[in-house]
């Protein structure tokens, strides 16, 4: 059985007076979520999906058990590495930190810090029953034209840009052909507006689910969206295009300090000819930039293809993104990538091809059920 906290103690060898670092594994309705986001907060290597915010929304829209591993010494917060076991019906389930975006990972002071970090997270696997968890980062930055090698070794990359300090400055700084696909879709009568609110979320989501079933995905819940609102507060802003009174895009974004994330985006297929997805993410940007964010990242891509080249045009750089195994014992060990057999691809393909057929009532009745446990 597992008790509500795994406590353990390392020695620091590497602190200068020698501390003792003692790390907790805690549920998250025993942490105390101010302090535990404060160091968030603070950290540079922090993503707006480290907050306690992203852990309440898994909690209250999926039910998966979300864990938080603090590392002190003489009680201050040192270090902390958030996790969420996703357990199907069936098989010994996943532990991850963190899912259903691209990154995660542990935050530390110091590489002794992130040693017991490790241990502490091996430990939290074995006791849940499984051989290995996943932690997710961000690592360095790449060239912008990759080599047909490295796109092989990192066909997934996170896409950012710095921003300025005014949305002027940044329209400035785009290619005349950027700034005309964005003035296109403003004359084709298009316009844009950004909100905080439980009902933009509302607005946004028809939207979204009927871009999934287009693309022949299971949809999060609108529960989800919901959730997340709640949790993330102002730090979480809807941008909505419409065309008349008709919603048709939307995307999400979390902020966490001067840097914000998109998680997901989506269009109406039957307007993109508008260029609706030009004006949502120049609205995004430029509220952004105008609101004192200075890094936006565009999220997962892969290497070369549309949405790569599509966040390419707005400035954004590709990072390498490190989806590492963390044993039992505490190592790390690198995911290999393989390509999916031929057999593979085709069973996608066929999955995909029959979801696409859905009627979109089921499509939205059926995929919140399913997405859950797909921890991409």
């Amino acid at each position: 059985m597992i008790g509500e906290a795994l406590d353990r103690k390392d020695e620091d060898l590497h602190s200068k007076a020698g501390k003792l670092i003692e790390t907790r594994c805690l549920r998250l309705d025993a942490v105390d979520s101010d302090a535990y986001d404060r160091y968030v907060q603070s950290h540079e290597g922090a993503s707006p999906y480290h907050y306690s915010a992203w852990l309440k929304a898994v909690e209250a829209a999926y039910g998966h058990q979300a864990w938080i591993i603090l590392a002190e010494r003489e009680g201050i917060v040192c270090g902390v590495l958030p996790f969420v076991y996703v357990k199907p019906p069936l098989g010994s389930g996943s532990l991850v930190s963190l899912p259903f975006c691209d990154i995660g990972g542990i935050l530390a002071d110091d590489e002794s810090v992130e040693a017991s970090l490790r241990l502490a997270g091996g430990h939290l696997a074995q006791q849940l029953g499984l051989s290995e968890a996943q932690l997710r980062t961000t690592g360095s930055s790449m060239d912008d034209d990759p080599d047909s090698e490295t796109v092989a070794q990192a066909p997934k990359v996170s896409m950012r840009c710095e921003l300025p300090e005014s949305s002027e400055a940044l329209f400035k700084s785009y290619k005349p052909k950027l700034r005309s696909q964005i003035r296109k879709a403003e004359k084709n009568g298009l316009s844009a507006t950004v909100s905080c609110t439980p009902e933009a979320v509302k607005a946004f989501y028809p939207v979204f689910a009927a871009n999934m079933r287009r693309l022949g995905s299971p949809t999060h819940s609108l529960a989800w969206f919901l959730a997340l609102q709640a949790a993330y507060g102002p730090d979480m802003v809807i941008g909505l295009v419409f065309s008349g009174e008709t919603v048709v895009g939307g995307g999400v974004v979390l902020r966490r300090g001067d840097l914000a994330s998109i998680p997901w985006a989506s269009t109406l297929a039957e307007y993109n000819r508008l260029a609706p997805n030009m004006l949502l993410y120049w609205t995004l940007l430029s509220y952004l930039s105008d609101n004192g964010c200075r890094v936006f990242d565009f999220g997962r891509s892969s290497l070369g293809e549309g949405t790569y080249r599509f966040k390419q045009q707005w400035g954004a750089k590709p990072y390498t993104l490190q989806w590492d195994k963390l044993t039992s014992a505490g190592d790390i060990l690198p995911t290999t990538t393989t390509t999916p057999s031929r057999q593979a691809r085709q069973i996608r393909a066929w999955i995909e091809w029959l979801w696409q057929r859905l009627p979109l009532a089921l499509a939205n009745h059926l995929g919140p059920r399913i997405r859950k446990y797909i921890t991409l």
